[in-house]
């Protein structure tokens, strides 16, 4: 029997996952294949209730998060601190839910040389925000500013913080001085859309560690300032890459032949535009 996985969504057709996914079957000759499934938020019950027994863990992208941590009969604790799950993994007849975006920032950090520090800075207060914090904690940051147009929006980021033990405080972007902030911190983390950032990359870059989980268009205006600041920058692509490995362990249980699912990548983003 082929075993099956998917990345469910919408829209999802510019989806790079089966790309990862499906180099690493390859690579370890594993018979397994990876797709894209077009499914809404209010549609992940019925289409994970449906799925046969050859299914064996979907990942899951905007907007079905949150639906799928409400189908799932067990849930990380990570996942339930975020709020979200972007991953559901068969076992038996239960479906188990987790958040491995933790595990892209945690990487796509660590991969650039970070080892931790006490005080990060969040630009935005989204479901990337909230697995942001999740990875301050994990990588040791004890407080965070989250710095946002509209403090009322940040409460499900406030919340999140307070789960995971980091201590947070909210600022208004319009009255902060965002270039000591980030030049007090130890790593910025900026999930706001590129255009947004052009007037605010210079200021992020003063950070020793940069985060840009941005990366279509790319450059992205963080990417440019902090390449010319001389600090070390993390992608979206390499968060991409490292949410996609804990993802593959967990479908298959084996280790994930990461140096394949990279070079897999960056060969399809070759082809592209």
């Amino acid at each position: 029997m082929v075993r099956k996985a998917a990345v469910i969504g919408s829209p999802i057709e510019h989806s790079l996952s089966p790309v990862l996914h499906n180099a690493a079957y390859a690579e370890l000759g594993l018979d397994w294949e990876y797709t894209r499934l077009e499914c809404s938020a209010a549609g992940v019950p019925a289409l994970v209730s449906s799925l046969g027994p050859e299914w064996a863990g979907l990942s899951c992208t905007m907007p079905t998060k949150r639906a799928a941590l409400a189908f799932a009969s067990v849930v990380t604790p990570r996942a339930t601190a975020v709020g979200a799950a972007n991953t559901l993994v068969r076992h038996g007849s239960e479906w188990h839910a987790d958040c491995t975006d933790v595990d892209g920032v945690v990487g796509a950090l660590r991969e650039k040389g970070f080892s931790g520090g006490s005080h990060g800075v969040v630009l935005g207060a989204g479901g990337t925000a909230t697995a942001a914090l999740a990875g301050f904690a994990e990588l040791g940051i004890s407080s965070a500013s989250l710095v946002v147009r509209d403090p009322a929006r940040a409460a499900e980021a406030v919340e999140t913080a307070s789960r995971v033990g980091v201590s947070v405080e909210v600022l208004e972007l319009s009255s902060v001085d965002l270039a000591v902030l980030a030049g007090a911190a130890d790593v910025v983390v900026s999930t706001v859309p590129a255009e947004a950032t052009a007037p605010l990359a210079d200021s992020l870059a003063r950070a020793p560690y940069v985060l840009d989980v941005i990366y279509h268009p790319w450059p992205t205006p963080v990417a440019k300032a902090v390449e010319a600041s001389g600090s070390r920058l993390a992608t979206g692509l390499d968060m991409l890459l490292h949410q996609a490995f804990g993802q593959f362990e967990q479908f298959t249980g084996k280790p994930a032949p990461q140096e394949a699912m990279r070079a897999a990548l960056a060969a399809a983003l070759a082809s592209r535009p």
